[in-house]
């Protein structure tokens, strides 16, 4: 048994230790964890918390996906909802669709009843419209009808914003699971996806081999198709240690285009698990829990 996540998990990784414990699914077990992740004003990378993008507007991205069948759900863009991981498994186990986006994703959160208040916490909108101010020098620009392809490639995010919180885990039933939930890039183009709802880059689980999840620049992991990547190789043979690193020398290969920092957390059938930090600067914590602790540990990713 094993759950592993990302720094921003700290609101939600013990409830999740908690119910694997109690050898409770691990889906659930990692969805109540990411629920309060999203409800965390403190956490400015998922849900509540997040920034908007450059309408002001909040888009959120999830996923989830179970290993012992491949059925994967997703959602993307989706406005006035940030328990997307929670949207994100109806759609899984409503729909014969894999994901949803935009205004599609959010209707369906709407018929499924989830409900929510407005999702744009207001310090995040003072920001939002104090940096807007800076770069086009107004005191009260007018977005709705500004080409913004230019300012998304001259503003910079508020707290170089590009982060998501992930978890993986194995449960007592050797069941695997994977679970991401962002508030996406901090000023980005409206519409924009990152990794963290495309199966395969951002995310992928298979209960015969392991797990992978990637945080930061999903620019990056979806050109390489990252987090399958990584599965694959189990699958091929590689030790988890081996596949992870094959990953890294893909990413490292990547030419033109935005190039920044990726995390990459995996684990394998076998309870190993590694996360290396990809060029991001300063040190980036990581959470993790297995049977043979007490509570969930932090440690410092391997910088590479």
């Amino acid at each position: 048994m094993i759950v592993l996540s990302n720094s921003e998990a700290w609101p939600g990784i013990e409830e999740t230790a908690d119910m694997l414990d109690h050898g409770e699914n691990g889906l659930d077990a990692i969805l109540c964890g990411i629920e309060r992740v999203e409800a965390e004003p403190k956490v400015r990378s998922v849900g509540y918390g997040g920034w908007p993008n450059l309408l002001g507007e909040m888009e959120f991205d999830g996923a989830v996906m179970d290993g012992d069948t491949l059925r994967t759900g997703a959602v993307g863009a989706v406005k006035n909802h940030f328990h997307v991981t929670r949207v994100a498994r109806k759609v899984m186990e409503e729909l014969n669709h894999e994901i949803l986006v935009g205004e599609g994703a959010t209707r369906f959160a709407d018929e499924m009843g989830f409900q929510c208040s407005n999702p744009l916490m207001e310090n995040s909108k003072e920001v939002w419209f104090k940096k807007l101010q800076e770069i086009t020098g107004e005191s009260n620009p007018d977005m709705s009808k500004r080409p913004l392809a230019k300012l998304n490639t001259l503003i910079t995010d508020p707290e170089k914003v590009r982060d998501t919180t992930v978890f993986l885990t194995k449960d007592r039933n050797q069941s695997i699971y994977t679970a991401t939930s962002t508030s996406g890039w901090a000023w980005k183009y409206p519409g924009r996806l990152g990794d963290s709802p495309i199966v395969g880059a951002g995310f992928y689980a298979d209960s015969r081999f392991g797990a992978a999840a990637c945080t930061h620049t999903g620019e990056m992991t979806i050109r390489a198709n990252t987090s399958h990547a990584i599965v694959m190789a189990m699958k091929l043979g590689y030790s988890l240690h081996q596949a992870v690193d094959m990953a890294i020398e893909d990413l490292k290969s990547l030419r033109g285009g935005f190039l920044a920092g990726v995390v990459i957390h995996a684990i394998d059938k076998d309870d190993n698990y590694r996360v290396v930090n990809v060029g991001c600067e300063g040190d980036i914590k990581y959470w993790v829990y297995t049977s043979a602790m007490e509570k969930p540990q932090q440690f410092i990713a391997e910088k590479c």
